[in-house]
């Protein structure tokens, strides 16, 4: 183990000292040639009467003391590089030191900048790692257990579908998870393409509706507004689609999707985010977030609105959230007081009536 870990240290200090030679090399040359040709110029046109042995041996003193001369100077210029070698062997190279030039400060805010952002890689695929074990396992048991059930026990037939029923429901949750999960990497690394043509999105949010209506249940989906905009129809399908779903998972009674000249909103009566949207919309996220009693693991939570946003940015728009006061009651207990609703804003450029 110990051998693995410290055999390719050795070859890189070996090429980071060969690296630092050839370049003090280089500065003890130039150095040099700027010391001892003006001195070998000076010394044959003053003294041409001079036997030429001597002048040879006043070359090579001269030319030594020159090396010399260019060989501590190189050193003295290239300390600052050399230490900030050797500390960022170390790994301990934040600190600056009073006489580091700007390019040397400049490397080292390099540095940290790349190892910051190395570290938020890494943390990003701890934390997808911990999403595919942790929310990928649970529906697996579940699925799991169900199988067994259908498979080794005497069950009467309406209870056989019903597990039936219950396997095609965790499937259709864990296809879903993982769509998701490939959406986001993929947004996460690339730019979302889209073809925009002109787009009825009453109609658009109407289809969504329709889709989702069977998942409302006990609590009211309902479409309002009108409006056309340049957009893909199927990538913002898939956006609304995120939001609507998002919105009857926690609304207590009730979701609107509204087409208004900013673009889509999708407003419900839940307990709305318990961080900044900029926060939370952020794949594969290490932080757990809790929403409405349940906790979401390592970024769950933050895959739909980023792709949500991932969307809204390629059509020029934007995703937006905030909580908007309460029109009609939506408990009809005149005890309960209204609360202030759930509003995302998918914007879209350019809304004509």
């Amino acid at each position: 183990m110990s051998r693995a870990s410290t055999a390719p240290t050795a070859p890189a200090t070996r090429r980071g000292a060969l690296g630092r030679s050839t370049l003090r090399a280089q500065f003890t040359l130039v150095i040099f040639m700027l010391a001892f040709l003006p001195n070998v110029v000076l010394t044959v046109t003053a003294r041409p009467s001079v036997p030429t042995s001597t002048l040879l041996a006043w070359m090579l003193i001269v030319g030594s003391l020159c090396a010399l001369v260019g060989y501590v100077l190189s050193g003295t210029l290239l300390r600052a590089v050399s230490r900030l070698q050797n500390e960022v062997e170390r790994g301990d190279f934040t600190q600056p030191h009073p006489d580091d030039p700007s390019e040397i400060l400049a490397l080292r805010g390099a540095f940290s900048g790349l190892l910051d952002r190395l570290g938020t890689e890494q943390g990003r695929r701890n934390a997808f790692m911990a999403t595919l074990v942790h929310d990928l396992k649970t529906p697996l048991i579940a699925t799991g257990h169900l199988t067994r059930a259908l498979t080794t026990l005497p069950l009467p037939d309406e209870e056989r579908r019903a597990v039936g029923d219950q396997i095609q429901a965790e499937t259709t949750r864990l296809l879903a998870l993982v769509q998701q999960m490939a959406d986001a990497h993929r947004f996460e690394q690339e730019d979302v393409t889209v073809h925009l043509v002109p787009t009825d999105l009453r109609a658009l949010v109407d289809s969504v509706a329709a889709r989702l209506a069977p998942q409302a249940t006990g609590r009211t989906l309902t479409v309002s507004g009108h409006g056309y905009a340049g957009a893909d129809p199927t990538v913002l399908d898939r956006a609304v689609t995120n939001l609507a779903v998002n919105a009857l998972r926690y609304a207590r009674t009730h979701v609107e999707l509204t087409v208004t000249a900013r673009g889509i909103e999708v407003t419900d009566d839940g307990p709305g985010l318990p961080a900044p949207l900029d926060t939370l919309a952020q794949p594969f996220n290490a932080q757990p977030t809790t929403i409405a009693g349940q906790q979401y693991t390592a970024g769950t939570a933050g895959l739909g609105l980023f792709i949500v946003r991932r969307i809204a940015e390629a059509h020029g728009g934007g995703l937006h959230y905030d909580r908007a006061p309460p029109g009609q009651p939506p408990d009809p207990d005149p005890s309960v007081p209204p609360a202030d609703l759930t509003r995302f804003t998918l914007e879209l450029p350019e809304v004509t009536p």
